[in-house]
């Protein structure tokens, strides 16, 4: 189904800069006695008090945690609405006809407008609050969710994040059984843990495997500032188990599954499950501001290597380089500079820009954190007042339009000029939510040749070409895998 789960073919391990601006008291309403899903979880366990979690006896023995964690998992039945094939802008139709699209694009959805999705859910709270991916819920007209002892309740979205392809939903009941959190900082590669889901449409199916690695960064999200921060397991996951748990030995929720890195469209030796920690700050927000509250740093960067270390005539071949700041945001207010090497934050490691990113995501915009870094070859520490993504300031000309299509893009380099035999054109590297999403069917990959028409050779003629089409815009162009050339149109 479209909304099971997510498939991962091939990846570039990116890292999106970060950006922000000031004013952070207007952004986070003040908000007094708020207790957090945690907090309701202790409360009902203190309450219930026969509640307890022990380390299972006997090596290889998933009874304890299975017993204490399918019950909290849930099937979630979506009726879903497929997205109709784009019309084509009269200017265009009068000369191509109202099939051209069909014709010319091997992409274009020809699906029926309404579909039947299948995935996986986690309650939370013993009050009806359940988490699950936001790829299970999104277009859905209507969402059903069937307990594990196949009781049946309408639920409402509570709220969604793209970013970390989490939703919270709500069912009215009481008394349910949930899945405690655990601590996913805690867990090590090498530690056992169980996928508990709905594949295939077969309910309650518990898998095994232990955990492969953190903090992997797989860059299936397509949100402009998408959180990828993955713990990677070898446990079975597949259709269905979107959505669902990933809990340890003694039960916890340590993580929900997300995605699934395969070469058929099934389960092929590798699943990726978001963090616990980093849902649990998700829904918090999403439950108390209707959206999630995130604080940046107001930089890009990168992950050292041996490469990077040689040229600055360093040891250090572990850590994040800066490699450039966004003007009068958060690190440059601290004292951040470019080529400064970030190697803590609040005093945990950080070896990753991926490990950066999720730490800085369990922030709020105006909140400090204390970011430990090597410059000209001594550490040094700086305190840093997160600021909030809406008030970035576009710097970059024709950034507006490129927001406004949901894409990013590239000049294509003499190699691949040569192979496809073009004179030039720009790659579009990643579509997010905007108007290519919306009404066409382009992939990532897309080779820009022209536009309405007139060739493009990088990306300020694409960008200018835009801003003077009027009406109707044409996007012509190639791409790699595929022979002959294609068409996308729309509306500016």
């Amino acid at each position: 189904m479209k909304h099971a789960i997510f498939y991962v073919f091939f990846g570039l391990f990116l890292f999106s800069g970060c950006t922000g601006q000031e004013k952070t008291e207007s952004i986070i309403p003040k908000e007094a006695k708020f207790k957090s899903i945690e907090e309701r979880q202790k409360e009902s366990i203190k309450s219930q008090g026969a509640r307890t979690f022990t380390t299972p006896q006997g090596f290889m023995n998933f009874r304890y945690a299975a017993k204490k964690a399918t019950p909290g998992v849930v099937h979630i039945k979506s009726t879903l609405s497929i997205k109709s094939a784009p019309e084509l802008p009269d200017f265009f139709r009068d000369f191509f006809g109202d099939d051209f699209l069909r014709r010319n694009n091997p992409y274009q959805e020809q699906s029926p407008r309404i579909e039947k999705g299948s995935a996986s859910g986690v309650i939370i709270t013993a009050d009806g609050y359940i988490v699950t991916n936001n790829h299970v819920v999104d277009n859905a007209n209507e969402l059903e969710i069937v307990l594990h002892d196949q009781r049946s309740y309408k639920a409402k979205v509570i709220g969604t994040d793209p970013a970390t392809d989490l939703a919270l939903l709500k069912i009215e009941e009481k008394g349910l059984t949930f899945v405690e959190f655990g601590n996913s900082d805690s867990v090590e590669v090498g530690d056992m843990v169980l996928a508990v889901g709905n594949p295939f449409n077969l309910a309650s199916t518990v898998t095994a495997g232990i955990v492969s690695a953190k903090a992997r960064n797989i860059n299936i999200l397509t949100d402009r500032a998408a959180i990828e921060s993955y713990i990677q397991t070898d446990a079975a996951v597949n259709r269905g188990n979107s959505g669902g748990a990933l809990v340890d030995v003694t039960g916890r929720l340590i993580g929900i599954n997300s995605a699934i890195s395969t070469p058929t469209g099934v389960y092929a030796g590798y699943s990726f499950a978001i963090p616990v920690e980093i849902v649990k700050k998700t829904i918090d927000d999403l439950l108390r501001y209707g959206k999630v509250m995130r604080g940046y740093l107001g930089v890009i960067i990168s992950d050292m290597n041996g490469q990077k270390a040689k040229a600055l005539g360093i040891d250090i071949t572990s850590g994040v380089m800066v490699d450039s700041l966004q003007e009068n945001g958060a690190a440059m207010r601290a004292g951040i500079k470019v080529k400064d090497i970030i190697i803590k934050l609040d005093n945990r490691k950080v070896s990753t820009s991926t490990e950066l990113r999720e730490l800085i995501t369990r922030h709020k915009p105006g909140e400090q954190v204390s970011v430990t870094l090597i410059r000209d070859r001594k550490e040094k520490t700086l305190a840093v007042t997160l600021m909030p993504l809406q008030e970035i300031v576009v710097a970059k000309d024709g950034e507006e339009i490129l927001m406004k299509l949901g894409i990013e893009v590239e000049k294509i380099n003499e190699k691949e000029k040569h192979n496809l035999g073009i004179d030039g054109g720009i790659k579009v590297l990643r579509i997010s939510k905007g108007i290519i999403s919306f009404y066409t069917n382009m992939r990532e990959g897309f080779i820009v040749t022209k536009v309405n028409g007139k060739r493009v050779n990088n990306e300020e003629d694409f960008i200018q070409e835009l801003k003077n089409s009027k009406g109707g815009t044409m996007l012509e162009g190639v791409y790699a895998d595929l022979s002959g050339t294609y068409y996308y149109a729309f509306g500016l």
